[in-house]
């Protein structure tokens, strides 16, 4: 069947199936989780109980509301909501506030290029669900008298413009004394340093991720990546029952350009990963009598996170494409330090590909000409062999060894380009750096969609184009009818996509017609000499 088939039919067929599974079915029909009523049972009695210690084995009646999934209790919500924010921190970047049950309650970023869709300051931790470093006692009547106590400070308000600051939280119980000592810095990044008066066992919470922007094509959820390199990522909805981690370098939980993490643990640390009732990820860790770590709360910015700590940088996922998306974003940003512009540094990256790339485009242009070249003839041997399928396609083969044609030279030098397009693809929808990131004219934020709709107009007519140049020997009507819809398609998939991304489309496509341009030139140059060495041949035998 396949090798029935033209390179041009084949590539259609390879770029549709991947279009459609790798955008389409991600981006309009996202996967829902269906969870049946046999499976929230199972998952009620099997999750271990944090606040009593005790598993499915040994259940018994927990008074604190929905422990099972982690939310905070009625009197939990009664402390925070009446005494609102205890402490507040301040940069020329964000507001960060603390409430009185000691945790991270808000996170405001100052700059615009971070607003949200409607254009207010992105707010990175949502007003509902679980906070960074809420803390939880294993023991039930402690946990209670925990959540009725606010925690004091003698620090209301701090700067942190010129230097970092500290500022320590206490909660006093009957009977212990909880000791939190913050360090933030301009940075986004926290130091803490937690102590208690007697050696009790607890939990401190990474929180909820940020829920600041459309998630698109892109995967969110909570990740754990330790000492050994192995990222874990569980994404939202997808969350089954308890898993534990040792030897952690840090913990995340994240949506597309954003996240909370936290870091700096000892290695025997036990990391807990569980689910929520909509089986969203909950991630916790179990904590010393005195305990120090760091955590950040901000965007995944690759130059920020590295600066903080190396390792940081692991929290920038870019899915299946990693191993390749990474060292693209890594040279993507080193053209950025040349050409100071995000899009001409996309664009000067898509001709670095293109160079890298032109061996294999180059020879599936040309056995694309050959096999348009010779096309008649092969139509010719096919219907001459109609009734002989096994002669018919000897001949065939013959024919393409005659002339040097191979059936599948224009399209698997294609189908090896795929792996490239989908990872750069992941760099430009995951680099926040191209967030309010202007390029010339009309383009001004590179990770948003153009509102002129001028760039993907611009990409579906070079695409138009591009097959026009492109040969193609198409014996079915109806698919030849399909492959001229394609720009149109094409088209209204990237009417949504980031500015960035549909950039790199359309100055790929550029590229291709040039080349195409030169390999036509080339193939009908190759041409006319071989026909005027026949007719030379010719006279002279004459």
């Amino acid at each position: 069947m396949l090798d029935k088939m033209t390179p041009n039919q084949r590539l259609m067929v390879a770029v549709v199936l991947s279009i459609i599974f790798f955008v389409a079915y991600t981006a309009i029909f996202p996967p829902e989780q269906l969870v049946s009523e046999k499976a929230k049972q199972i998952n009620t009695q099997n999750v271990e109980n944090v606040q009593n210690g005790q598993t499915s084995n040994e259940s018994k009646v927990v008074k604190t509301q929905n422990v099972i999934n982690h939310e905070i209790s009625a009197e939990e919500k009664i402390i925070a909501n009446n005494t609102n924010t205890l402490v507040m921190v301040k940069s020329n970047k964000f507001i960060l506030k603390l409430d009185t049950l000691g945790r991270v309650s808000s996170k405001e970023l100052l700059q615009e290029k971070y607003n949200d869709k409607e254009d207010k300051h992105a707010q990175l931790i949502h007003a509902d669900g679980m906070k960074p470093l809420f803390v939880r006692f294993l023991d039930s009547g402690l946990n209670e008298e925990a959540a009725k106590t606010p925690y004091t400070t003698d620090v209301s308000e701090i700067s942190i413009e010129d230097k970092s600051q500290k500022i320590t939280l206490t909660q006093k119980l009957s009977n212990l004394t909880l000791s939190k000592e913050i360090t933030f810095y301009i940075d986004g990044h926290y130091d803490v340093k937690i102590s208690l008066s007697e050696d009790k066992r607890y939990f401190v919470y990474l929180g909820q991720r940020p829920r600041i922007t459309e998630q698109m094509m892109t995967v969110c959820g909570a990740m754990v990546y330790t000492d050994n390199e192995l990222v874990t990522i569980i994404e939202d909805g997808k969350a089954e029952g308890r898993k534990s981690f040792n030897g952690v370098e840090l913990i995340s939980a994240f949506d597309q350009y954003s996240a909370t993490i936290m870091y700096g643990f000892n290695k025997d640390t036990n990391i807990i990963v569980e689910r929520d009732k909509e089986n969203n990820p909950v991630v916790y860790f179990e904590a010393l009598q005195n305990m120090s770590f760091s955590g950040y709360i901000g965007q995944k910015e690759y130059k920020t996170l590295n600066s903080i700590k190396p390792v940081l940088t692991n929290a920038i996922e870019y899915g299946w494409f990693t191993f390749a998306s990474k060292p693209l974003f890594q040279l993507l940003s080193w053209l950025h330090g040349i050409f100071g512009n995000w899009g001409w540094s996309i664009i000067a990256l898509t001709l670095i590909i293109r160079v890298v790339l032109y061996p294999l485009t180059y020879k599936g242009m040309m056995s694309m000409q050959k096999m348009k070249d010779i096309a008649p003839q092969v139509k010719a041997l096919q219907a001459k062999y109609k009734g002989d399928p096994q002669r018919m396609n000897a001949a065939v083969m013959d024919m393409y060894k005659k002339h040097g044609a191979n059936p599948l030279g224009g399209c698997l030098p294609m189908l090896l380009q795929i792996p490239v397009f989908f990872a750069i693809y992941r760099v430009l929808l995951n680099a926040v750096e191209l967030q309010g990131a202007p390029w010339m004219f009309w383009v001004n934020d590179l990770s948003r969609m153009d509102s002129t709709f001028i760039l993907p107009i611009l990409m579906g007519a070079s695409m138009y184009y591009q097959q026009k140049l492109t040969p193609n020997n198409f014996t079915d009507p109806i698919q030849e009818k399909v492959f001229k819809y394609l720009p149109i398609i094409f088209t209204f998939f990237f009417v949504t996509f980031p500015s960035g991304l549909v950039l790199y489309w359309f100055v790929n496509n550029l590229f291709s017609i040039a080349q195409q341009f030169i390999v036509n030139q080339q193939f009908k140059n190759a041409k006319d000499l071989e026909i005027a060495i026949h007719k030379h041949t010719e006279k002279k035998d004459d």
